[in-house]
């Protein structure tokens, strides 16, 4: 990993250093480092809204874009898109150079214009479960966000059984009542889920 994005990373952890604010998810010489970072934008009337973004930082970042995947309680599917979108946009005006702080002080700051935009998508579910690619359209990530799990042992051989048949790989991310699934892999083996 090259010495500016180790920089970066310790600067993002020393400002995000809240409870559950900052977490490192993956981190490989081959596939780039993958992490989560928990913020609160301002959104309409002025209400905080939290936001889980997982950034995914590719082996030749900064030159390249990263990945982002953007969720929210509080946002539906088609803002969680649009959010990921104008966050992309603006990041491509900073290639070349550290980016993830400026990508989240800058949604912080514009949430809300973000939001009074027309939505292009439809539906009014939840934004639980979103896709984001790289740079190249080859290796993309998902997060999937479960209710629930009955049956632990055998969903997680099923879960892995599905992954390695799809040459994925990822995490399954028990956090008290909350379960993530987090994959990565081929944009030929993972579909945009729909509700």
């Amino acid at each position: 990993m090259a010495e500016p994005v180790q920089e970066e990373l310790s600067a993002l952890a020393a400002i995000f250093c809240g409870p559950d604010e900052w977490e490192v998810l993956s981190r490989s010489e081959t596939d780039g480092t993958v992490f989560r970072i928990l913020a609160k934008a301002e959104g309409f009337m002025d209400a905080d809204i939290p936001l889980q973004l997982v950034f995914h930082l590719p082996v030749n970042y900064p030159s390249c874009l990263p990945g982002v995947v953007v969720n929210s309680e509080h946002l539906t599917r088609a803002q969680c898109l649009t959010v990921k979108e104008k966050l992309l946009e603006q990041a491509e005006s900073l290639l070349s150079e550290p980016m993830v702080h400026e990508l989240v002080l800058w949604i912080q700051q514009n949430l809300r214009h973000v939001l009074k935009q027309p939505e292009t998508g439809s539906g009014s579910e939840k934004c639980t479960s979103t896709v984001s690619t790289t740079a190249d359209d080859g290796l993309w990530i998902t997060l999937l966000h479960l209710d629930h799990m009955r049956a632990k042992t055998k969903y997680v051989k099923t879960v892995e059984k599905w992954a390695s048949d799809l040459r994925l790989t990822g995490r399954l991310m028990f956090m008290g009542k909350l379960i993530l699934i987090l994959l990565q892999g081929d944009r030929n083996n993972i579909k945009v889920p729909t509700v």
